[in-house]
């Protein structure tokens, strides 16, 4: 079993993407830890997020707070919901998150079914739990886990191999040609993509580029492919490389058919209406390219913005890391292309969220509502030692404008920052 660790800092966007796998039928809630129940056992992404409010609101100096765990069992292990369970409670117990709030979702949209936890590190006092040497610890509780439970072990081989990370090329380090080859080998095993730009928009990302190259050979038409290497600035600075020093991977010809399966697999991949809800949710919670980018970064999900001499802004990708999938804005929705960027952020237009989903919504209701008064329910479930007056920071009972709230949290911190003056 192999666990993943994402470390970020807005809540509401880890619930939202987990929530939409509920609410489209490839998942469910497996077990709610310090989190009160619905009266009618039904969740929104406002009242999740109602409910870590408390624990977000008792500090404000730590800047990522919040914890999106996923453990992946082996696709031939058969895991049933209570295993499951059992195996979240163990793993937040001996991770140090046993007394925190968190939620155990299943998620069932791939062949492989495994859990994400959502939780926060900051206790109901205030202070952040310890995550130094998460790695090894985690490491060394899904080996347990395993044995206890009778899994697939994860080789060492497999561990690295899922904690792969493509790093970017170095001109400094030398060996380009070698940097380069340990991305684009790879790339076409790990990801789709159905173009030469929303290919090269993954490439910047590593800082290459790839780029077309037709002559003529004896008369015939040689159409070809090379890799250039790049610094921070998408300036190149190395000679092209022939793409057949790569692998037939990573040539053109291959290419065209990886675009072509990678179409045909996307137009069902659930992943288009999940990143596109995620965008206009961003769209609708920042106010600058740098807060958008960076919203969508805490969920694993790159932006690729590509613009001209002049800076207007003439296409935009966004790389979802978590379903390895490629995407211009126009392939997600008319209302993301790169034209409206271009008018919000060059322009000063901020184009008005036009969306059916309800959790953007003001979505919790009286039914909602917990069973026990949630200002009762912590206060319950925590030490009576505990500073009160961090409760006076619990949201209304009602629903969440969560704009408003983000407003007035901002206007807390500068209120405290300007005490602290």
């Amino acid at each position: 079993m192999i666990a993943k660790i994402g470390k970020g800092s807005n809540m509401y966007g880890a619930i939202l993407y987990n929530q939409q796998k509920v609410d489209r039928e490839n998942g469910e809630v497996l077990l709610l830890n310090k989190i009160p129940d619905t009266i009618n056992g039904r969740y929104s992404v406002a009242y999740f997020n109602k409910c870590f409010e408390p624990y977000l609101s008792a500090n404000i100096k730590t800047e990522k707070t919040v914890r999106h765990i996923s453990l992946n069992p082996d696709p031939k292990d058969r895991v049933s919901d209570e295993q499951f369970t059992e195996m979240a409670q163990e793993y937040m117990e001996r991770m140090g998150y046993g007394n925190q709030p968190y939620i155990v979702f299943k998620h069932t949209d791939i062949d492989r079914t495994h859990i994400h936890i959502v939780s926060t590190c900051v206790g109901i006092d205030g202070k952040k739990i310890p995550d130094d040497y998460d790695h090894p610890r985690s490491m060394a509780i899904c080996r347990d886990l395993e044995q206890k439970y009778n899994l697939h072990k994860a080789t060492e081989q497999e561990q690295k191999q899922a904690d792969k990370i493509f790093k970017k090329v170095e001109q400094q380090k030398g060996d380009i040609k070698s940097q380069m080859a340990s991305v684009v080998r790879h790339l076409p095993k790990y990801y789709q993509y159905t173009s030469l730009g929303t290919y090269n928009a993954l490439l910047s990302f590593f800082n290459i580029m790839a780029e077309e190259v037709k002559s003529e050979r004896n008369g015939k038409p040689v159409h070809g492919l090379v890799y250039v290497a790049l610094d921070e600035n998408g300036n190149k600075v190395s000679n092209p490389f022939k793409s057949s020093l790569f692998g037939k991977d990573a040539g053109i010809a291959q290419l065209q058919k990886h675009f072509e399966q990678s179409k045909e697999k996307m137009k069902t991949n659930p992943a288009r209406s999940v990143l596109k809800n995620t965008v206009e949710l961003a769209m609708h919670t920042t106010n600058s390219e740098r807060e958008f980018k960076k919203q969508l970064a805490e969920q694993s999900i790159h932006t690729v913005v590509r613009r001209n001499d002049n800076g207007r802004i003439y296409g935009i990708t966004f790389i979802d890391n978590g379903s390895r999938t490629v995407w211009n804005g126009s392939q997600l929705d008319r209302n993301l292309s790169a034209n409206v960027f271009n008018d919000w952020w060059n322009n000063g237009t901020k184009p008005e969220l036009k969306t059916q989903d309800n959790h953007l919504s003001n979505t919790t209701t009286i039914d909602d509502l917990p069973t026990k008064n949630l200002f009762e329910f912590i206060l319950q479930e925590h030490s009576s030692n505990f500073d009160l007056g961090l409760f006076s920071l619990l949201p209304d009972a009602q629903g969440v404008d969560y704009e408003e709230e983000q407003f007035a949290k901002r206007m807390k911190k500068k209120k405290k920052k300007g005490r602290r003056l």
